[in-house]
């Protein structure tokens, strides 16, 4: 065999060991990343796993959350509404006491008019009262005046001149608004002693028939016999540590038993203890 026969065949043989050589490697290349894609393969799964379990976990709260989100909201709308409600029955009852008050305000406002009305008509009775007695006081005045200038002045039993003597309740009244002395009117019952003023009376005798009659005066520890006297007569004596003169003035004989008169005093004279306090 010649040389150029065993040429080809070396070319053969090495480039058949060059294609298994390129094969193993290439063989042993994707052994390699064949290993290399399934452990990233792997990685990825377990990533992806861990992926929708967190998803899975995401999932679960946001349901919880919607759950929780969803009760809240049903007590918020049940809060909201019971509180609507209040506000409701406040706002009525705010109402139905501004109506009750309006009602008193009116109720009020109608009463005070009434007594207003009632003050002003009480104020023009009192107008029209006020003038009556103007008119009744004039017309007083004008009868005092009238009877005082009737009233008679005489001489007393001593021979005093006395003042004006009173013959009647109206007279005497006319007296004491006068205000000159002071009166005392008395009712004396026959052996009785009575206290008058200052004094003291009893009368002894009173004839009807000739209208007369005796009493004696006790004064100053002292009895003063005033007989056989006459109505509207004015009976005097002398009484006080500074002698004053005081008068008796029978009006009237009632009885046998009983008559009724006036004493008059002067203005400074001794008041009775009774009447000081």
């Amino acid at each position: 065999m010649s040389e150029f026969d065993t040429a080809p065949t070396r070319s053969v043989s090495g480039a058949l060991l060059g294609i298994v050589a390129a094969s193993l490697v290439l063989g042993v290349a994707s052994l390699g990343w064949n290993y290399v894609l399934s452990g990233r393969i792997s990685r990825e799964t377990a990533a992806l796993s861990d992926s929708d379990q967190q998803t899975a976990k995401l999932a679960a709260e946001l349901r919880e959350t919607n759950a929780r989100l969803k009760v809240t909201s049903e007590e918020m709308g049940q809060s909201l509404g019971l509180t609507q409600k209040q506000l409701e029955a406040r706002a009525q009852d705010i109402l139905r006491r501004e109506q009750a008050d309006s009602q008193r305000l009116e109720s009020a406002q109608k009463q005070n008019s009434q007594q207003i009305n009632a003050v002003s008509s009480e104020v023009s009775n009192v107008k029209t009262d006020v003038g009556g007695v103007k008119t009744d006081v004039a017309k007083t005045q004008t009868d005092l005046a009238t009877t005082i200038s009737q009233l008679q002045s005489m001489k007393g039993d001593m021979g005093m001149q006395s003042g004006l003597i009173a013959r009647n309740a109206s007279e005497l009244d006319a007296l004491k608004h006068r205000g000159d002395r002071n009166y005392y009117e008395f009712k004396l019952t026959r052996g009785r002693r009575q206290p008058v003023a200052t004094i003291s009376l009893e009368l002894r005798k009173a004839d009807v028939k000739h209208n007369r009659f005796t009493l004696d005066v006790l004064a100053d520890d002292r009895k003063y016999e005033k007989k056989d006297r006459n109505t509207d007569e004015p009976l005097q004596f002398y009484t006080g540590r500074d002698p004053m003169l005081y008068e008796i003035v029978i009006n009237s004989i009632d009885s046998k038993n009983q008559v009724t008169g006036y004493l008059s005093t002067p203005k400074n004279a001794p008041t009775p203890v009774d009447m000081k306090k």
